[in-house]
C-alpha cells in the first residue's frame, strides 16, 4: 500500500494546535512539503520547529484569519504562486457552544464565513495546479454532527452540514480530474476546543468538568476520547495515493459513538 507523500505539497489550515498541528506533522513523516496556515503567527512559528524533514524542501507558514475573507484570498494566490499543493486541509475552530434558539443571526454569518466561504476560497486556488498534477486530495476537518447533530452545538451543526454538502457536490465536479474531496468527522479528541466545551458544559449544568468528562466518556464504545494524532492518521490516509478511489465520503474518527451508519 502506498502511503508516501514525497514530492507532495500540502496546504494545511488551522495547525497551531489540536488536530490541525497532528495533521502537519504526520503528513510531514510521510515526506510532504507543509505550509501552515493560521492566524497567530508565534504560534505558528512552534509548530514550524516540530514539523519533521524528509524532503529538500523547507516547511513554511503563512498568516491569515479566516473570519477575514479578503485575507484568506490574498494569501492563498501569493501562496500558490510559490508553490503548487496536491493537498489541501481545510479546518479551523468550530463556532461557539450553545443552543441553536439563542444564537444571534451574527454567528451564523460568522460561521458560515469562516468554514464554508473560506472553504471555497482555498479549493478555488489549489485545483488548478492540482487539476494540473492529475492529483489532488482536498480533506475537510468537520464533525460527527453531520450525522447526529450534538446537542449545545446550534451553530456548528448548522455550519457543519453546510460544508459536508458543498464537499459532496465538489467531490463529484472534480472527481473525473484525479481530486478526491473528503471529510474527516471527529469525535470527542482532547483538543483546546474539546476543552473549552466541558468547561461551558460545566457551568451550564452546574456540574463538575470530571462529571462533564465522565458522561462524555461514557457514551463512546471505546470509552475514551481520541488522541489528535488518532485525526490525523485517518487524514493522512486520505492524502495519500492509496486513497484514490475514496471520493465524497463522510469518515467518523469517534471511537464508534455516531449512532447512524
Amino acid at each position: 500500500m502506498k502511503l508516501s507523500l514525497e514530492n507532495k505539497y500540502a496546504l494545511v489550515c488551522g495547525s497551531t494546535s489540536g488536530i490541525g498541528e497532528a495533521i502537519a506533522i504526520e503528513l510531514a513523516k510521510l515526506g510532504a512539503t507543509i505550509t501552515l496556515l493560521a492566524r497567530n503567527e508565534d504560534k505558528l512559528k512552534k509548530v514550524l520547529q516540530k514539523l519533521p524533514t524528509t524532503t529538500k524542501e523547507n516547511h513554511n507558514y503563512a498568516v491569515a484569519d479566516f473570519a477575514n475573507s479578503q485575507q484568506v484570498q490574498e494569501t492563498v494566490e501569493r501562496l500558490c504562486k510559490e508553490r503548487k499543493y496536491h493537498i489541501l486541509i481545510n479546518n479551523t475552530g468550530g463556532p461557539k457552544g450553545g443552543p441553536i434558539i439563542n444564537a444571534a443571526t451574527q454567528e451564523f454569518t460568522n460561521g458560515f464565513k469562516m468554514h464554508l466561504v473560506a472553504n471555497q476560497i482555498l479549493t478555488q486556488a489549489v485545483v488548478p495546479s492540482m487539476k494540473e498534477a492529475s492529483y489532488g486530495r482536498i480533506i475537510n476537518i468537520i464533525s460527527t454532527s453531520v450525522k447526529q447533530p450534538i446537542d449545545g452545538l446550534g451553530v456548528s451543526n448548522t455550519i457543519r452540514g453546510a460544508v459536508a454538502s458543498w464537499s459532496k457536490t465538489m467531490a463529484n465536479e472534480l472527481g473525473p480530474h484525479g481530486i478526491t474531496v473528503n471529510n474527516v468527522l471527529p469525535g470527542f479528541t482532547a483538543t483546546p476546543r474539546l476543552a473549552s466545551i466541558i468547561s461551558t458544559r460545566s457551568k451550564r449544568e452546574d456540574k463538575s468538568e470530571e462529571d462533564v468528562i465522565r458522561t462524555m466518556k461514557s457514551i463512546v464504545p471505546a470509552r475514551r476520547f481520541a488522541k489528535p494524532e488518532e485525526v490525523a492518521y485517518a487524514a493522512a490516509f486520505l492524502a495519500s495515493p492509496a486513497a484514490q478511489y475514496i471520493n465524497g465520503v463522510n469518515l467518523p474518527v469517534d471511537g464508534g459513538r455516531t449512532k447512524s451508519l
